[in-house]
Order: structure tokens, then sequence, then C-alpha cells
């Protein structure tokens, strides 16, 4: 099948990124990692022992560096419709959590733990069309509050890829009835036309 120019133009920008070459050369599952990386520095997401939720986790890179975080005391569960290759400190669960029996596998999984931090890095695939993108995403991100008023601890944090458009102010405003404070971040490992930005609910009510 002949590539689109569109998709000739992301595998040019991926081979030329940097930040692909350097999550290569230091061993990171993908670019997305510097991306999680940041936030942390910036927002101090990670702590020793905690319990993690990491949704749409494939290739699995948030998962490592999570992983890495919270030692081995905490623990990491990674859910993805993709398989995603064992790492130390992650429990893995493939499937749509949006299915009754994978969400109920998460809960079993938990075990009744206090979860400090749902995590999504989640999109669609992109038509490139506004009008068809935009719901999809917002869809995924209000999956992503819903679980995390399921099995988020009172404190606790949530973090998730939104892209602004319809639905978005809504959407803080009803995070802002969840959580103390709702921080709104852009990495710089973000490429640089991408619409995504990231939001931070601090201390779930």
């Amino acid at each position: 099948m002949a590539r689109t120019k569109s998709s000739s133009r992301w595998l040019q920008e991926h081979f030329d990124d940097p930040y692909v070459l350097k999550a290569q050369k230091e061993g990171w599952r993908s670019r997305a990692i510097y991306k999680l990386q940041e936030l942390d520095e910036k927002d101090h997401l990670f702590k020793s022992g905690m319990v993690v939720v990491d949704l749409g986790a494939a290739p699995g890179g948030w998962s490592q560096w999570a992983a890495h975080q919270v030692g081995h005391l905490g623990e990491v569960f990674a859910l993805d419709i993709l398989p995603v290759e064992p790492y130390a400190g992650v429990r893995f669960i493939q499937g749509d959590f949006r299915d009754d029996d994978v969400y109920q596998a998460l809960v079993d999984a938990l075990a009744g733990r206090d979860v400090d931090l749902v995590m999504s890095d989640m999109a669609p695939n992109m038509s490139g069309n506004k009008a068809v993108d935009i719901p999809r995403a917002m869809y995924l991100v209000e999956l992503t509050v819903a679980l995390a008023d399921q099995v988020l601890k009172q404190g606790g944090n949530v973090l998730m890829k939104v892209f602004q458009g319809e639905g978005y102010e809504a959407l803080l405003a009803q995070l802002k009835t969840k959580y103390t404070k709702v921080l709104t971040r852009k990495p710089k490992a973000s490429r640089p036309r991408s619409k995504e930005i990231y939001l931070l609910g601090i201390n779930k009510k």
C-alpha cells in the first residue's frame, strides 16, 4: 500500500526525532517517557511504594518510568488492547478497559489496594478530521475520569492526555469539582505540531 504524504512525513519526523534516538540509546520503550519524566520532575508525581494504574500503556514507556520511580515497594498496573512486553514491577492486563471483564480484572488485581495515581497517554487513531477526532479523544478522557472516580484513593492524582476542542471547558470544570487543583501541562517532548496537552488533577476530594 502506498504511503500518504502525512504518513511519510510522520516517518521522517519519527526517525529524525532526537527523543526517539535518545530513547533508543537509553533503553526506554518509547519517546513518550520523556514527557512523563518532565511532568514528574515538575510536579513530583511518584514516590516510593505508590500504586499506579497506566491506561493505554503500550508499548510500555510510561509504565517503565513509573516502575522505576515507585521502586520494589510500589506496583504498576498497566492496561492496553495491544500486548506489552513484561517489565519488572509492572502487572499487565491486556484488553479494552471499557469491557466489564477487563475492568473487573483490574479490580481483582488491585485486591483492595489504594491507587495513588491513574495516568493515561491514550489517544485515538487520528483521522485528521477534528469533528471525528476530538469526540473520540474526549471519550477516552471521560473513561479515564470515570475509572479514577472508582479506584483512586482520596488525595490521589490523575494525569491524562487531552486535546483542546469541543468539551474541553466542560471537562476542566468537572475536574475542578473532583480535585483540589487542576494543572495544564505541555511537555517539551510533545511534538510542536501536536495539539495534545496534559491535565493533572491533584488531590482527589
